[in-house]
């Protein structure tokens, strides 16, 4: 397994482009993106919790009832929810790609992002749908990846190399994601693509299984969207013996997805709304899995504790606090707290009390750009990570006028 250039287009048969149509107004901004299969690929997605779902995802669930996508259309700047013909722009929308790219419009896989509520016009859309289909390119993931991004600061987008059954296979993505992310999948929106031949069974159980460990463990700000989702298209041109079931080879593409997964979750986390620093809260010695998520989530959730951090306060009280109001199954008298970074590791609570420790050497370990929070319930043999950030005066400076 190595990391490679590509991001999503690093997959055999990938190409995809990115293009500003005249949604966002703002020119220098991409604003429609575009990824596309040379042949049709099994797909699998997974969706928002909110019961507020945009019009692309219920179209694009629809799409993937058989199982096989062949491209993926997503505009930023308007998040296509609560319009009254939410459903018939997102239609025309797949009908634009399957018209430019000689494929069915069922194949498409059709996502929005940005302002919920505001009328989305299908008309730049279908004006620029020739230069973004004609610029479709291996070398222009990087083109799709800014056209997906609203509020974010950064590109998100990563690939990966490995072997299954003797074939060199690769998986890329693409990400966005600033704000309003929350646990309890989706909150984001993430395309990733692959040459590995699987089943549409395999491929289900491998995402699924995988978000619950990943996307489902960040947070921002506690806000699920409405519109977000992760796709992932598997075509088979790297030629290996379909995956249909458990073993060798399901287990070598289960880590390449981690891997993928991980990588995204942590550039979504570190970029979030007026973000400083990424925050990752490692939990070990819990007494199940469920504990152990609980309580990197609780701590990664707590809004005390991010502003402590954007301070460099080592304040773990708050981290107390949250693993206390968190109703997972802990004894707090065994509870062991440090503070890391780059800077080195600080001990600033054992066996659920303070101990001594420099301030100083504290506040120069949090001053870091990234800090985990590692947590030890001393109380079993199970871990579980989990991504935010910290909680800055800008990020009530960015959601005050969101809209206007």
């Amino acid at each position: 397994m190595k990391i490679i250039n590509g991001g999503v287009c690093a997959a055999k048969g990938i190409k995809a482009n990115g293009v500003h149509c005249g949604i966002r107004k703002n020119r220098t901004k991409r604003d429609l993106a575009l990824i596309f299969s040379e042949v049709p690929a099994t797909a699998s997605a997974v969706y928002t919790t909110n019961l507020v779902k945009g019009a692309p995802l219920l179209v694009t669930k629809k799409h993937l009832e058989n199982g096989f996508a062949q491209a993926v259309i997503c505009n930023s700047g308007n998040a296509n929810t609560c319009n009254a013909n939410g459903i018939q722009i997102a239609e025309q929308m797949s009908e634009l790609v399957a018209k430019q790219l000689g494929i069915k419009a069922d194949d498409v896989v059709v996502a929005s992002t940005g302002v919920i509520g505001q009328p989305l016009d299908i008309e730049p859309i279908a004006n620029g749908m020739k230069e973004l289909a004609d610029g479709l390119s291996c070398d222009n993931g990087l083109n799709a990846a800014e056209a997906i991004m609203t509020t974010d600061l950064a590109v998100k987008e990563i690939a990966v190399e490995f072997t299954v059954g003797g074939k060199v296979c690769r998986m890329g993505g693409i990400a966005k994601g600033s704000g309003m992310i929350h646990p309890n999948m989706a909150t984001m929106l993430v395309f990733i693509t692959s040459d590995v031949s699987i089943s549409k069974e395999m491929l289900d159980k491998a995402l699924k299984s995988d978000i619950q460990q990943t996307f489902n463990m960040i947070s921002i700000d506690g806000d699920t969207s409405t519109n977000d989702m992760v796709v992932v298209l598997s075509n088979g041109l790297a030629g290996n013996k379909t995956i249909t079931c458990e073993g060798k080879d399901f287990d070598e593409f289960m880590k390449a997805l981690n891997t993928v997964n991980v990588n995204l979750c942590r550039k979504i986390a570190g970029d979030g709304e007026g973000a400083t620093k990424l925050l990752e809260c490692s939990v070990c010695g819990a007494n199940s899995l469920k504990t152990a998520k609980t309580v990197a989530k609780s701590v990664i959730c707590s809004s005390l504790t991010k502003a402590a951090m954007f301070g460099a306060d080592a304040n773990w009280g708050r981290v107390l606090c949250s693993i206390g109001y968190s109703g997972a199954d802990v004894d707090v008298n065994k509870i062991d707290v440090s503070f890391v970074s780059n800077k080195g590791e600080i001990e600033v609570c054992k066996n659920g009390s303070g101990v001594e420790f420099s301030e100083e050497k504290a506040k120069e370990i949090l001053l870091e750009k990234e800090i985990t929070i590692a947590v030890n319930l001393n109380d079993g043999e199970f871990s579980s990570k989990a991504w935010g950030c910290d909680l800055t005066y800008d990020y009530v400076k960015i959601n005050g006028d969101y809209r206007t």
